[in-house]
């Protein structure tokens, strides 16, 4: 798995979890669903996110690095 295929099912893992718990729990868990979505937004803005640092160092590959590293 890559980085970035990494982050797209973190992403989601965390949204559909945040929405889960707001519907059965308490709607203040839908402050993390905004949090993963102001995160996304940040990165496609910046081009850094922490989620891909931590990917990367549980050492999932780039998609770019073509089989190196």
């Amino acid at each position: 798995m890559t980085v970035e295929r990494g982050l797209r099912l973190v992403a989601g893992v965390m949204i559909l979890l945040s929405v889960a718990l707001a519907v059965y729990v308490s709607k203040n868990w839908l402050w993390l669903t905004g949090f993963v979505g102001l995160n996304l937004l940040q990165s496609s803005l910046t081009n850094w996110c922490p989620a891909m640092a931590m990917l990367k160092m549980l050492g999932l590959r780039s998609a770019d690095a073509k089989g190196c590293c």
